[in-house]
């Protein structure tokens, strides 16, 4: 796993994007949301998503306090993420980033849509 050094003298959105940098993240944020997923899970709901890249994500996230990794000591290992309360936090605080989104893919949309019928 690459260690991430985090500037400090940098404003709070850039610091924020530093923790959901990468394609993954905030699909991954969105996902566990609805409560703790086994690895496997979060494979099958995100299609294209790799092993190995699911692993160093969910690392990555666990280092920066956004999510909780429990090893059940069973056989075969059992392995499950769930968001902690900062993890959360920052999930509510996306939301409204998210809804702009989709008004501007609704916008795009729109803008698509004119541009057949002309």
């Amino acid at each position: 796993m690459t260690r991430r050094r985090q500037d400090l003298n940098v404003c709070g959105v850039t610091a924020a994007i530093a923790v959901i940098d990468g394609k993954w993240k905030t699909a991954l944020l969105w996902l566990l949301e609805s409560g703790p997923h086994r690895p496997a899970e979060l494979r099958r709901r995100l299609p294209g998503l790799t092993e190995k890249v699911l692993t160093e994500a969910m690392r990555e996230m666990e280092t920066d306090g956004l999510v909780r990794r429990e090893v059940y000591d069973v056989l075969p290992p059992k392995t499950v993420y769930s968001l902690t309360p900062f993890g959360r936090e920052l999930a509510e605080a996306l939301a409204p980033l998210s809804d702009w989104g989709h008004r501007r893919l609704e916008k795009l949309a729109g803008t698509q849509a004119a541009r057949s019928a002309s």
